[in-house]
């Protein structure tokens, strides 16, 4: 059942076969079989050449196909606990024992094709993994004293310097020490756009260098960079069992020897009781053993799930196990952190007021003054001076008025910039521009007041209002409206700021409910009300601040994780890039993942049961039965491998996200 079993019966608990899908034999095997296999059939039907002949022919196929039942059988034999694989070959004796060598051969051969499919799409849901490995380059060019010299990456120590040519990948997480360049970083973050990076920026192993040349000072070594990590991840995440796995590996261990119990009274009980034929009553007892069979049943969680995990992965989301992709999947409510999630989490000019001068002027007087601070609401005026490529020229004589602002000289001019307090002191206030200064605090914002500070008798003047706040992110509105629309149904921000800047964040973006002044006690006693609510409850956060109330949550949210080793730690699911609208598309693909287990489940018993009926009335066949169930185990397949395609948009609807989701034609 799975390429991974080695103690016959695997971890699915179900066939057991104990066979090596990068060994071609047991293909080649396969292949040869089938040849003999539909040859025997062709003979017994056509009754060309001795009788023997069907039943030699067929010999011959249930030799070369027991690669994929006998080393199964033989552990579950000697260990005395049944498997699939051992009651497929009890299936397969009690066929030739009654001369049905022919549909012996069939069950051989066709269950050796489920087997081969089975271990296929493992390997193609596994497959974005195993090519994450040889996104980094094998080799570096580190810059030495004599020159650049070409080294294994897993020599390349920490402070190293190494050069990337243009249309390169980068080998190792650093940071620019030298050069401009537009870098993809789709491999580790999911952007489809370029980032353009220059000295002092981040760059990953793994993600590839535009048309510039980059000199990279190597900050992590190559076992501990982001690509390492996440290729760890994922693959720790691929063996950790979901629930409904779970559930499944339990049924499918008592399962099999019920199976095993009933083939035996069907067998023994109408001859002995009722007088039936034995040969018959032993084929129909080989029939329902074949028909048994799990497989479809226990691949169905382990594929979708793995597809799942690794569709996401291709996409920046890291689940850190399939439990967390199908809690995700079931959420209800979402808490969200404010600063540094909802918004960008650093401090920006958002709007400059005219009052008695121009908005160029009070940038100027106000860049002027802030550039003699440290303080971010004055490096944030001063960045914006610099973006708007404003000129200021330096102010003399600056001081600092502790929780009010600053003032200097500025060619002669006593100028001032401060908060509404410091213009109450100064005198400056009118009742208008305390009506501007009170309309722009109950947005949210701080107020800072621009001006030329009274001197001599002389009057001062407000020269203009600058709006100071942490910006919310462009796509956070669009993020919320497409987490309504995958079925979360409430969003909740929690947030350590005041409740009136938090209800003008929470408006601006279409939060359901905020909720301000928290403490991290207190955003954990809000978690644990809205689990309380809801049952499955999801918290965004950072991965450090908000430790405890992601622990208190049913699944944590880190952003912007990328490079970042305490928020991948930390959440269950981490974000590689600031992008809320990333959990919208790790919810539906939870509820996808969901639905398509939940039908492939469905599916996979129906069919049983449909078939053990037929088999006790003996309407079916071994043949037909073993093409049943090989028919289950490739729809199975086929429908999870459907979680690796491109999502479609969230959709808007009303109705919840959680329905069946059954195979395209």
């Amino acid at each position: 059942m799975s390429e991974h079993d080695h103690d016959g019966e695997t971890e699915h608990g179900g066939c057991g076969c104990n066979h090596d899908h990068e060994n071609p034999w047991p293909t080649r095997s396969l292949a040869v079989a089938a040849v003999f296999n539909v040859v025997a059939l062709v003979t017994q039907w056509t009754h060309v050449g001795p009788a023997i002949l069907p039943k030699a022919l067929a010999g011959v196929a249930v030799v070369l196909g027991g690669w994929f039942l006998i080393p199964g059988a033989w552990e579950a034999a000697r260990r005395l606990r049944p498997n699939i694989s051992l009651l497929m070959v009890v299936a397969v004796i009690g066929a030739a024992f009654i001369g049905e060598w022919a549909e012996a051969a069939t069950v051989v051969v066709l269950f050796g094709v489920a087997e081969w499919l089975e271990g296929w799409a493992d390997r193609r849901a596994n497959r974005a993994v195993r090519a994450l490995l040889e996104l980094a380059p094998d080799t570096a060019l580190v810059k030495t004293e004599s020159g650049t010299v070409e080294r294994p990456v897993a020599e390349v120590g920490v402070d190293a310097v190494v050069l990337v040519k243009n249309g390169e990948r980068i080998p190792l997480d650093g940071v620019v020490a030298r050069g401009n360049s537009a870098v993809n970083q789709a491999p580790i973050t999911g952007e489809s756009v370029p980032v353009d990076k220059r000295p002092g920026d981040s760059v990953f192993a793994g993600s590839i260098n535009g048309e510039g040349s980059l000199e990279v000072r190597v900050t992590k070594a190559a076992g501990d960079t982001t690509l390492a990590r996440i290729i760890r991840l994922v693959e720790d995440a691929q063996e950790q069992k979901a629930p409904t796995q779970r559930f499944v590996d339990v049924f499918a261990r008592y399962y099999t020897p019920m199976v095993a119990l009933l083939a035996v009274l069907v067998f023994v009980a109408p001859p002995l009781l009722f007088g039936g034929e034995w040969s018959v009553w032993l084929y129909r007892a080989c029939v329902l053993l074949i028909i048994a069979c799990p497989c479809a049943l226990v691949i169905s969680t382990p594929v979708s799930v793995v597809a799942g995990l690794t569709a996401l992965a291709r996409r920046g989301v890291l689940v850190k196990g399939g439990a967390h992709l199908e809690t995700i999947g079931k959420l209800r409510a979402l808490a969200l952190d404010k600063t540094g999630t909802l918004t960008e989490g650093k401090p920006r000019v958002l709007r400059i007021e005219r009052v008695t001068a121009g908005e160029e002027e009070t940038l100027q007087v106000a860049a002027a003054i802030d550039e003699h601070s440290s303080h971010p609401l004055a490096q944030a005026i001063v960045a914006q001076a610099r973006e708007q490529k404003v000129a200021f020229k330096a102010a003399q004589d600056f001081q600092t008025k502790p929780g009010r602002g600053a003032e200097a000289l500025l060619e002669g001019k006593a100028v001032f910039i401060g908060n509404h307090r410091f213009a109450h002191e100064l005198g400056v206030c009118s009742p208008e521009l305390e009506q501007r200064l009170s309309a722009i605090e109950k947005s949210g914002l701080t107020a800072i007041v621009v001006g030329e500070r009274p001197t001599g008798g002389a009057p001062g003047r407000v020269l203009g209002l600058i709006s100071v706040g942490d910006a919310v992110r462009g796509n956070a509105r669009a993020a919320v409206a497409a987490l309504h629309a995958v079925g979360v149904k409430q969003v909740v921000m929690l947030s350590g700021d005041n409740q009136r800047t938090a209800d003008a964040i929470a408006r601006e973006v279409g939060i359901d409910h905020a909720r301000g002044d928290l403490l991290p006690e207190d955003k954990v006693a809000a978690v644990s009300e809205l689990r309380a609510r809801f049952a499955f409850v999801g918290m965004v956060g950072d991965g450090v601040n908000d430790a405890p109330a992601m622990a208190s949550a049913t699944v944590g949210i880190a952003m912007g994780a990328a490079g970042t080793d305490a928020a991948i730690e930390t959440a269950d699911i981490a974000l590689m890039r600031d992008d809320l609208g990333m959990i919208a598309e790790a919810v539906q693909m939870g509820r996808r993942t969901l639905g398509i287990i939940r039908f492939n489940i469905a599916f996979a018993l129906t069919l049983k049961a449909l078939f053990l009926v037929l088999a006790l009335f003996g309407i079916t066949s071994l043949w037909l039965a073993i093409l049943a169930d090989t028919g289950a185990t490739l729809l199975v397949v086929a429908n999870a491998l459907r979680l690796l395609r491109e999502p479609s948009a969230p959709r808007r609807s009303g109705a919840e996200r959680e329905h069946v989701e059954a195979p395209k034609a």
